[in-house]
């Protein structure tokens, strides 16, 4: 069944161009359009789209209020369309804590040079967020965490590191986690979380003004620190050394070839060789498979990994990786995950 989706937006000309680049995709069926916030709330309820493209800025009503109507009234799967400047972070977080499920760029330019590339790109994270067919809110699984290799169970009081990786629907799951960390949290937290370079300053602030827990966007040549959640730098890549018997941060301009900036797996290597049975890592909602190479090496190095269950992401794609892989040790509902490392740690 194709997804069906709602296009959103203020501009007739976008509109007729995001159209038409779903409805090449012959897994995807543009249903309708709105060209305001009021005639998409009055739309997602009569028509119940699997998925909604919305723009933020728009006359009558306003992309944030609107997914929050929506999200109250007839919860669907919301995918935001944002300008990649300051304003524009602070505005697609705020959509997003409203509900919405991920964003992209409007400027097809920035999500990559290649026109196709782009286009290719929309109709996956379009047909990605519609194929679960339920809201950004998911119903939390009520399966008990599973574990799956009893030798590397986790022991309280050996763990030196946590490292999350995440994608689509990570923003609003890393502020679920780190919420329930306290002030005290033994370790050092290293996020990384598929987001553009002006939007990780915005988005650790966010997750800093939430928390218990200091978080803030990593710079070059930051010392790890318990309870300081360090978030990679869009744009760059964020590996983890160890210089004059301390572990420091080093950033660096990512190479021809590497897809995801910043990249999990890339990060994940990098503590593998430095913690090795000391680590935990956690693998959250995303698409595709970043972060599976870099959790073998975890693993092979004695150190448990986590993985977020299939009912509770907004894309079970990469917890499905590290799951299939054989690798996880515990499966586990969102909401359990910040009370199981608060706890365990």
């Amino acid at each position: 069944m194709a997804v069906r989706v709602l296009v959103v937006d203020d501009s007739r000309f976008f509109r007729r161009r995001v159209t038409e680049i779903l409805e090449a995709d012959p897994q995807i069926k543009v249903i309708d359009s709105a060209e305001n916030g009021v005639e998409a709330v009055s739309k997602a309820l009569r028509l119940k789209p699997d998925v909604i493209t919305m723009d933020v800025e728009m006359p009558v009503m306003d992309g944030i209020t609107a997914t929050q109507k929506i999200m109250t009234s007839h919860p669907t799967a919301i995918l935001m369309f944002s300008s990649l400047t300051t304003d524009g972070a602070r505005a697609t977080l705020d959509a997003l804590d409203a509900g919405a499920v991920d964003f992209l760029p409007k400027r097809f330019e920035d999500i990559s040079n290649d026109r196709e590339a782009a286009k290719k790109f929309l109709c996956e994270r379009v047909r990605a967020v519609g194929a679960r067919r339920n809201p950004s809110r998911p119903v939390f699984s009520s399966t008990p965490p599973v574990c799956t290799s009893i030798n590397n169970a986790l022991k309280k009081g050996l763990t030196k590191l946590v490292v999350i990786g995440t994608s689509t629907g990570g923003p609003v799951a890393l502020q679920n986690v780190l919420k329930q960390l306290p002030v005290t949290f033994p370790v050092p937290i290293v996020l990384i979380q598929h987001m553009p370079a002006s939007f990780t300053h915005a988005f650790a602030q966010r997750l800093s003004s939430t928390c218990a827990i200091n978080v803030r966007e990593a710079q070059d040549g930051d010392f790890l620190e318990a309870g300081l959640a360090l978030l990679a730098p869009g744009g760059q890549q964020m590996i983890i050394e160890k210089r004059a018997g301390r572990d420091i941060v080093r950033i660096t301009d990512s190479e021809p070839g590497q897809n995801y900036k910043p990249c999990v797996d890339i990060t994940f290597t990098s503590v593998a060789k430095l913690y090795p049975g000391k680590l935990l890592a956690v693998v959250l909602t995303g698409m595709g498979a970043d972060g599976r190479e870099g959790a073998k090496l975890i693993k092979q190095g004695g150190s448990p990994i986590w993985a977020q269950d299939e009912a509770s992401c907004v894309v079970y794609g990469m917890p499905a990786a590290v799951v299939d892989a054989g690798i996880v040790d515990q499966v586990l509902p969102l909401d359990d995950i910040g009370r199981a490392l608060a706890e365990k740690v």
